[in-house]
């Protein structure tokens, strides 16, 4: 696994750190969230508490990955009457036999299309099949983080690298366009209650 796969999961550690208060191990500040972040990307508890906690995880390759994934979907998915999907009902969502799929256990080689059919029908994030474990934590962990960022921080809608591109020329710009730019920050960084309360007649 590359190094560099794990670079904009450490800034989003990072950024998580600062909303939860930066005291002591983030995958304790989070533990109610560990085991959803399980679920929504299918990697172990244990592996998502290191990751949160800024180590590393054993590489896999792509292969592994989709076998990996393929059994958490018969091990976790449960259907309307709580008992888990079998190897024939998964076949059936993703069309092809029961054999092609058991086969699939096996190799880890779907077809794209059986492999998205599978990823809608749980409604998994795009990429869930093939992404490399810090991959999938920081695309799950982006809710989370804009959701807490929202609560603790009201400026960090601005805390983007396109607004800061904007803000580093601000000295240079016309006093319009300067204008525009701070209209701009004051609407995206209203709360909703103050919007709803300025729409009343």
């Amino acid at each position: 696994m590359a190094a560099d796969a794990y670079s904009p999961l450490a800034e989003t550690l990072e950024r998580l750190a600062h909303a939860t208060g930066g005291q002591g191990r983030l995958s304790d500040a989070l533990a109610d969230s560990v085991a959803d972040l399980s679920q929504r990307t299918a990697i172990p508890e244990e592996a998502v508490i290191r990751l949160l906690d800024g180590g590393r995880v054993d590489e896999t390759s792509v292969t592994d990955r989709v076998r990996q994934r393929l059994e958490f979907l018969l091990k976790s998915r449960r259907r309307e009457d709580g008992g888990r999907y079998t190897v024939v009902e998964l076949a059936s969502i993703a069309e092809v036999t029961r054999q092609s799929f058991s086969a699939w256990l096996e190799s880890g080689t779907p077809s794209l299309k059986a492999a998205d059919q599978l990823r809608r029908f749980f409604q998994l994030p795009a990429g869930f099949m093939t992404a490399d474990e810090p991959e999938a934590l920081n695309e799950a962990l982006r809710p989370l983080l804009q959701e807490l960022e929202g609560t603790s921080d009201p400026l960090a809608p601005l805390r983007t690298p396109g607004f800061l591109r904007l803000a580093r020329r601000a000295p240079h710009m016309d006093p319009r366009r300067l204008q525009l730019l701070e209209e701009w920050a004051e609407m995206i960084t209203e709360s909703p209650e103050s919007r709803d309360s300025t729409d009343r007649p």
